[in-house]
């Protein structure tokens, strides 16, 4: 609780006066900074434009106020096209066992040793002041400034794409962003372009699905999985190559919204994910990855049921185990936002020798695009030398010249091989990075697909038969509610006939929540196989029962129990959860005359925005909060998200009792506080039903 409330405004200690329109200046003293333009030419007003009297027209010569305008006016950069809305913390890397055996790459072979690195974490569609939670895949881009050039790792929370090759991206992106002729909807795949193209794409199945699973809807950005998504190669010393995957994996494990939570959260909070993961960096609860990576030979992968090179498979870790090797941890957010996590570039194309790419030709479309978009994004080649995206190890290159550069390189020298500088830079063929030379085969050139890419629907089905049921309850709402969003009807019968591929019951669930009739099966283009189940593909089947990194809601008002608040707090901390207050008004008076501040109103924290509620309230507060609507959805939504709810006896006699909420046993009274902590480490999904 915050009970050290300060009125007491710094302002008035500011040297402040009053200009004779009234505005406030603030005047620099002997030990504070004294304000500046870009030239460093102290200011003496910065309240007043220079004029020609005081009523008089505003003056050209008024250098300050051109300067002022004029940045101000240019403040703005292109942001992406796709990941545009961002968020991003610094941190560091730590190998905790080597993979010598496999590759010459330092930063995987020396244990122990912490390498800095920034994360950042995205949507995909929506544009950069867009909501944080809506259904969409999320962006899991990890830049490690390695003693051998950066690496960047660039990936997404969920292990395959959408499509194979990369020529089809522009083609996607266009179909999920907002409709050209409209310009919506924003940040949403509910539409009838989207549906239209993924219909036409059976490639897009398996990514789709996932789409519509509760991975979409993470509950937290520190509660999601992050995955590399291609097969990368790993060299040794002996020239020897392995083929890899890589995984994060969360500490806090894995856990989503439900839809109505997102839909909710979004207006109450649109900066959720990224205050949720401001605020835990800022209280020392550091987000925390294991990094884990799936190895395995040409000649393993040779009989895989499906292709690695195909970005649209994942290997299923009970096929490829998982090899914990190191860890992630976020520790500090960034100093500015703009300067870090809108400035920071990220490019697959960027990794130190010792790591190869395969020839997956989604990855192979990256290399190139990753790069091409920070020369329109950040307006230079000479992006790298922005302090976020500059390497930390020794760097020297003969390139020069370009819009903003920031270097002053000396001597007259600037190419090779030459003979007037023996101090310049040269190639290293011991040290410097070496592409695997790979055998190729005699194929002719052509605009051609592989045979091996062409089964769209065994994965998909794999996934949505591993879930458990309450997943795919969830599954088939998502693709009630999408299509319900697509007027055109063709398009959702085409769409009905592609689930039929995947999953007979999950078609006919579809089709039952549209009204609509089953159409055949769409047509396949090689055999389904029927894979074992993954429980690693779940989401709610390996959400762990804890509260640690979870967050916890206590409704106080005039007169609460002090010594009860307490106790809460004291065992929801104790259990690893962040707590906040709530209440009718800002500041609250308890039952001891205490005076303390709330985090949060009832109409801005809502029940949605934690794992759990308490309700600690005194019959005058009950009566009056019954008879506003804000704060009986408060105890509606937390019991229909199956959460744990403790309640006071006001509570009980003034707002359940007139609401549809069953004492089950995630509804516990105050006095059973160790039932109600054990509770709130999961959720009761029984309700759903």
């Amino acid at each position: 609780m915050k009970d050290d409330i300060n009125h007491k405004d710094p302002a008035q200690d500011m040297n402040p006066h009053v200009g004779e329109g009234g505005e406030t200046h603030q005047r620099a003293g002997k030990d504070s900074t004294v304000l500046t333009t870009q030239q460093g030419v102290p200011i003496a007003d910065n309240q007043n434009s220079l004029k020609a009297g005081p009523r008089g027209p505003a003056l050209l010569e008024d250098f300050i106020l051109r300067e002022k305008i004029t940045h101000f006016d240019h403040e703005r950069i292109p942001e992406r096209i796709v990941h545009a809305r961002g968020s991003g913390a610094h941190g560091y890397f730590e190998l905790t066992e080597s993979l010598e055996e496999y590759t010459t790459a330092k930063i995987l072979t020396e244990t122990g040793k912490q390498t800095p690195l920034f994360t950042r974490f995205s949507t995909v569609a929506g544009n950069k002041g867009s909501k944080d939670t809506p259904r969409d895949v999320r962006g899991f881009a990890v830049k490690i400034y390695t003693s051998e050039g950066n690496w960047d790792i660039v990936g997404n929370n969920m292990p395959i794409f959408f499509i194979q090759d990369a020529i089809k991206f522009p083609d996607f992106v266009h179909a999920v962003k907002p409709e050209p002729d409209r310009g919506f909807p924003q940040a949403a795949s509910a539409h009838d372009t989207f549906w239209d193209f993924v219909s036409l794409s059976p490639e897009t199945m398996h990514n789709l699905i996932w789409l519509m699973s509760d991975r979409a809807i993470p509950r937290s950005l520190r509660m999601m999985e992050g995955f590399g998504i291609h097969s990368y190669r790993l060299i040794n010393k002996e020239g020897k190559s392995t083929f890899v995957r890589f995984h994060w994996k969360p500490k806090l494990g894995v856990q989503g919204l439900t839809w109505d939570e997102a839909v909710k959260i979004s207006g109450a909070d649109p900066d959720y994910n990224r205050r949720d993961l401001f605020e835990a960096i800022e209280a020392g609860n550091y987000p925390e990855w294991e990094f884990g990576v799936q190895l395995f030979t040409e000649e393993e992968a040779e009989k895989f049921p499906f292709d690695h090179l195909d970005a649209t498979k994942l290997i299923p870790e009970e096929l490829v185990p998982v090899k914990i090797i190191g860890k992630m941890v976020l520790n500090r957010y960034p100093d500015n936002f703009f300067a870090e996590t809108e400035q920071v570039a990220f490019c697959p194309s960027h990794l130190p020798p010792g790591i190869d790419f395969s020839n997956d030709p989604l990855l192979q479309g990256r290399l190139f695009s990753y790069l091409d978009t920070q020369l329109s994004r950040l307006g230079s080649p000479n992006f790298a030398q922005i302090p976020i995206n500059a390497p930390k190890c020794p760097f020297a290159n003969m390139q020069q010249d370009g819009h903003m550069q920031m270097q002053v390189p000396k001597g007259r020298v600037m190419y090779e091989p030459q003979s007037l500088d023996p101090t310049k830079p040269r190639e290293s063929a011991k040290q410097g990075f070496n592409s695997y030379p790979e055998q190729l085969d005699d194929g002719v050139k052509g605009r051609v697909r592989p045979e091996s890419f062409a089964d769209h629907y065994s994965q998909p089905r794999m996934f949505y038969r591993s879930q458990t049921e309450v997943e795919q309850n969830h599954i088939v709402d998502a693709y009630v509610f999408e299509l319900s969003k697509v007027d055109t009807a063709h398009v959702r019968t085409r769409m009905l006939s592609h689930l039929l591929n995947i999953d007979e019951d999950l078609a006919n669930r579809v089709a039952d929540g549209l009204g609509m009739e089953l159409p055949d099966a769409a047509p396949t283009h090689a055999p389904i196989v029927d894979m074992e189940k993954s429980p690693a593909v779940q989401t709610l089947g390996i959400t762990p029962k804890t509260l640690q990194g979870r967050q916890v809601g206590i409704l106080v008002g005039a007169g609460s129990n002090r010594e009860a608040i307490e106790k809460f707090e004291k065992a929801a901390k104790k259990a690893g959860a962040s707590v906040k207050i709530v209440a009718p008004t800002k500041e609250v008076v308890l039952n001891d005359d205490s005076r303390i501040q709330a985090d949060e109103s009832v109409q801005g924290g809502p029940s949605v925005i934690f794992d759990a509620v308490v309700s600690i309230i005194m019959p005058d507060v009950a009566k009056k909060l019954a008879k506003q609507g804000p704060a009986l959805d408060w105890f509606n939504d937390a019991y229909n998200h199956c959460k744990a709810i403790a309640y006071c006896p006001a509570t009980e006699e003034h707002i359940l009792s007139k609401l549809p909420i069953k004492k089950d046993e995630f509804v516990t009274p105050l006095d059973e506080v160790d039932a109600f902590i054990e509770n709130a480490k999961s959720r009761l999904w029984s309700r759903e039903s």
